[in-house]
């Protein structure tokens, strides 16, 4: 009998399964291909294991919250791997799901390669032109998506890391001239969250106008925490808030904490979850109800 019901709860599931994947949208970032790679956006991408390689058509993957959870605020994720793949179910899933569950509209962002083998792409532009359009695009479907466009955020991993700093320390306000009107809307993020983040387009100097940011790392994975102890005294003489978090040990790339033996390291996601509370992120907000307070 217990066989039974393990079955057929096992079959139950497996609809359940494939219903939750299909309502994760997929939305191309240019609708005819990235500018000049066109004729390569029918390519498939390739995944194994816990990575997804050979990107051609970038795109963003729509994770929207419970019904009624929804607070306004929107963050997207940008996964690490190098530059050479992309941890897209450790640090672009995952993330997304716990956002979700605190009432954030989540994307992960799928964006182009430049040191995967064979790759026609530069790591200094073409990923950082992935997530300027993506910010673009979720700016453009904020009322689809029920988002406040003063709470856009953007997060990313290790390399992802990197094209956050890309994002963030070269924002353009789009060009109103363009003839795509994505192109015409703002890119600045309004909080940036960074985890372990590669060294990758630090600046020498924090422009003032660069949106608060969370910092963390293990103390123990050198080159992140380095980079980020070096951020911290930059943002201080910029007089950008940042808060910090530099624990003991976890090396590098723990993802969302899961399969660490450290009770910190394991707990992280809710000091992220305690720094947007403490900034207003997670209460409820009608669209355009103010800037991210400072």
């Amino acid at each position: 009998m217990r066989t039974t019901l393990a079955a057929g709860a096992f079959i139950l599931a497996i609809p359940m399964v494939v219903m939750a994947q299909e309502a994760a949208q997929v939305i191309p970032l240019w609708p005819n291909g990235a500018p000049g790679f066109e004729a390569r956006r029918n390519e498939p991408e390739l995944a194994k294991d816990y990575w997804v390689r050979n990107i051609h058509n970038p795109s963003i993957t729509v994770f929207l919250p419970p019904k009624g959870k929804a607070n306004g605020t929107a963050v997207l994720i940008c996964p690490g791997g190098g530059h050479r793949e992309l941890v897209f179910n450790a640090e672009g899933v995952e993330p997304a799901r716990y956002l979700n569950s605190l009432g954030v509209t989540a994307f992960a962002l799928k964006y182009r390669l430049g040191r995967e083998a064979g790759s026609p792409y530069s790591v200094e532009k073409h990923p950082r032109e992935d997530a300027q359009r993506a910010m673009r695009l979720i700016r453009s479907r904020a009322t689809e998506w029920n988002i406040d466009t003063n709470r856009i955020g953007i997060m990313g991993f290790s390399a992802g890391g990197e094209v956050v700093s890309m994002v963030v320390y070269h924002p353009t306000a789009g060009d109103p001239t363009a003839a795509d009107p994505i192109d015409r809307i703002s890119c600045r993020p309004d909080f940036q969250i960074v985890i372990y983040p590669g060294p990758l387009d630090v600046p020498e100097v924090v422009p003032t106008n660069t949106p608060p940011a969370f910092f963390l790392a293990a103390n123990d994975d050198l080159g992140p925490a380095g980079t980020i102890t070096d951020l911290v005294q930059k943002y201080r003489l910029a007089g950008v808030p940042a808060e910090v978090h530099l624990f003991a040990r976890g090396g590098h790339a723990f993802n969302m904490g899961n399969r660490s033996k450290l009770a910190t390291i394991k707990g992280w996601p809710k000091r992220m979850a305690d720094w947007m509370a403490d900034n207003h992120l997670l209460e409820a907000s009608p669209p355009d109800a103010g800037n991210l307070r400072r």
